[in-house]
């Protein structure tokens, strides 16, 4: 670990970022160039505190995730943020695999859709950022481990993920999950990642079995599906998803499809977070 190039670093990208980008307003009475600490704590869910004493050079190693929410917090491009975790004294995270962050470009496009939900999944369903909306709607998905990552893995192990969904969509919904992980496993053909999360459904559910059999494949790019929401009742939500070229990333933005569903929501912004059970909403399942 070297601390004081880490040290460095972290100061640096932190005056050179503008509020704007991370959704702060840039007043007249602002006299920090750059973001200021606390705001920096705030983006990565972390004390002020360690914040200081990281760009002091007086911290204790950060582990692997602090580093990762730090690179979405400055919004490090890739190459920025391979550079902060070998100034950490850790290995960067691969290009492809269930260690890999957000790319900086579709955080940013998180920040600019503003009150919009949106969210960036791996090709396999995994959360790798959320936007604040998405939060609001949904909680936070980014910190799941194991199998509980992937989005299809919680749906047909969870009854609790289903339960957000209205029964009469839950199969349609099934079906197009497996589809597009059959999609994902086609090209990614000899991935033990993928593979061994196959094997493990195959294992757990027989209606993944069931559907598995049936070798439906197909990419998924739109769709509109009901949220049962615990606070705000019943929302119908259109969701567009942008993929990029290598197809390793996707960014999801849900837009509500009715007058009824746009005033809930609203409402949700107004009365704040309420959290779901860990992972079980019908979102990020694409």
């Amino acid at each position: 670990m070297e601390r004081d190039q880490l040290a460095d670093f972290l100061r640096r990208r932190r005056e050179a970022m503008r509020p704007a980008e991370v959704g702060i307003a840039d007043g007249p009475r602002r006299r920090t160039t750059g973001l200021r600490r606390e705001e920096v704590a705030a983006l990565a869910g972390m004390s002020v505190d360690y914040v200081v004493r990281l760009e002091q050079g007086r911290s204790s190693q950060p582990s692997v995730q602090l580093l990762g929410a730090l690179a979405r917090a400055l919004r490090l491009s890739d190459d920025e943020r391979d550079h902060l975790f070998h100034l950490a004294g850790h290995r960067p995270p691969p290009a492809d695999g269930v260690a890999r962050l957000a790319r900086a470009g579709l955080i940013r496009m998180l920040d600019l859709l503003g009150d919009t939900p949106a969210l960036v999944l791996s090709d396999l369903g995994e959360a790798l950022a959320q936007n604040r909306a998405a939060l609001l709607l949904m909680g936070d998905h980014t910190g799941l481990s194991g199998d509980r990552r992937y989005v299809a893995y919680r749906w047909f192990t969870d009854p609790a993920v289903r339960a957000i969904t209205p029964p009469e969509e839950r199969e349609r919904h099934g079906r197009r999950l497996v589809a597009d992980l059959r999609a994902a496993a086609g090209r990614r053909s000899g991935d033990s990642t993928v593979s061994g999360l196959v094997d493990r459904l195959q294992a757990a559910s027989a209606d993944f079995r069931r559907l598995w059999a049936e070798h439906e494949v197909a990419v998924r790019r739109s769709d509109r599906k009901t949220l049962l929401h615990p606070r705000v009742g019943r929302l119908l939500m259109d969701c567009e998803t942008l993929v990029t070229p290598d197809q390793g990333q996707q960014l999801l933005v849900l837009t509500p499809a009715d007058a009824e569903t746009r005033e809930r929501l609203e409402l949700l912004r107004v009365i704040g977070i309420e959290e779901f059970p860990t992972g079980a909403t019908g979102p990020t399942a694409r």
